[in-house]
């Protein structure tokens, strides 16, 4: 016979406040006591259903020091409901670790689906969804961004980003010089009244966001590399001697061999610069 309680991983709405599922509220109105993000905007969302229980605070922050607390009363018998601002606990939200520590424990975690930010941007933006790569908030600068750029502009599934509105047009700037002009889509305020999805070329989308102001969350989603053969480092440094050698700049060159070659053009023009300095 199990003892202790069970930890319920409750998704909420990303926009609408009807998005919650019937078994998401059964769920609230059932537990113990609830661990949230943002416990003021969580009080809102039970208000709404006519909901009374105790919330306790989980933000990202100090998810680690504070799953003691939440997981010891699990223990003790009673049910918690996790939740964070909007879709489900753990996916770039608190929820992650106090899942990990669950598990350690041996407690039973259940998972209470529902409304989900990258599943609702996927299915409207057109773009392939058979196979996906969600990649989360991209590091914001340095090394680590363009690294993981390069890493994704490699695969062939669909690429699917969470981005600031602040950071959105520099990202589309990014992308496009990383991975190319590829097939795209912004989606934006999902499920609100001003929901907004644009498709297009990342071009067309990186002239359109540039300097504008955006407001609400973004879902970015861009296709995957073209399904060629990706060329051999040798046909790669072929196209691009013969390119240097007639004069073309390294910058547009490389981003062109990338196109055909299915690798990212930061990849071709680090090879472009050991090459220059050769010749």
């Amino acid at each position: 016979m199990r003892l202790g309680g069970t930890l319920y991983l409750v998704a909420t709405p990303i926009g609408n406040l009807a998005d919650i599922t019937h078994r998401g509220v059964s769920t609230l109105r059932s537990v113990s006591f609830v661990a949230a993000e943002d416990t003021r905007h969580s009080r809102k969302l039970l208000e709404a259903y006519g909901i009374s229980k105790e919330l306790v605070s989980l933000p990202a922050f100090a998810e680690r020091e504070r799953a003691g607390a939440i997981l010891e009363r699990v223990e003790r018998g009673e049910d918690c409901a996790v939740v964070t601002d909007a879709g489900s606990p753990g996916i770039s939200d608190p929820g992650e670790k106090l899942v990990g520590e669950a598990i350690a424990r041996g407690i039973r975690v259940v998972p209470v689906p529902g409304p989900s930010a990258l599943v609702a941007a996927l299915s409207a933006s057109g773009l392939p969804a058979g196979r996906f790569h969600f990649l989360g908030f991209l590091p914001r600068k340095g090394p680590e961004r363009r690294a993981l750029m390069e890493e994704a502009g490699a695969l062939s599934a669909t690429l699917v980003i969470y981005e600031s509105p602040r950071r959105l047009g520099e990202t589309l700037e990014d992308l496009l010089e990383e991975l190319g002009d590829r097939r795209a889509c912004v989606a934006r305020e999902l499920t609100k009244v001003h929901e907004e999805l644009v498709r297009g070329r990342l071009s067309d989308l990186a002239g359109r966001y540039r300097g504008a102001e955006v407001l609400g969350e973004v879902v970015l989603l861009l296709e995957g590399r073209a399904g060629k053969a990706r060329w051999s480092e040798e046909e790669v440094r072929g196209a691009l001697e013969k390119g240097l050698g007639a004069g073309e700049r390294l910058k547009p060159l490389s981003t062109e061999i990338a196109k055909r070659a299915g690798w990212t053009s930061g990849e071709v023009y680090k090879l472009g610069t050991q090459l220059a300095r050769r010749r």
